[in-house]
């Protein structure tokens, strides 16, 4: 099999092959962005997030974007202002409305989530 190589025009690509950065505004938190508007021209950013142990998303909002997060592992809690706090767990889904307050926190077990925001973030 050829070599993956990080193009704007390949429909496919290897994630291992994607670094993970520094998050824009939670400090120890890791983001690996896979689809953008920036690289792909395409009105969705798709990333995976990393929070480890002890650390967490402070309260925040995105004033255009609908965030949606699916956990794939790890252990936490989230709040979303008008719903309250929840388990932030394999297995459940989260839509974040646009202008809505949110945060990740008490994160007991290190944390992946698939996150999507619509209109793109980045």
């Amino acid at each position: 099999m050829p070599e993956l190589k990080k193009t704007h025009s390949e429909g496919w690509r290897c994630l291992e092959q994607i670094p993970w950065e520094n998050h824009l505004t939670a400090s120890g938190v890791k983001i690996k962005p896979y689809i953008s508007q920036k690289e792909h021209y395409l009105d969705v950013t798709c990333m995976l997030v990393k929070v480890a142990p002890g650390m967490e998303v402070p309260e925040h909002i995105h004033p255009k974007q609908d965030d949606i997060l699916f956990p794939l592992s790890g252990k936490a809690v989230m709040w979303i202002d008008g719903v309250g706090d929840f388990a932030l767990i394999p297995g459940v889904v989260v839509r974040v409305p646009k202008g809505v307050r949110h945060k990740i926190y008490d994160v007991r077990e290190e944390l992946l989530i698939h996150d999507v925001f619509f209109p793109a973030l980045i």
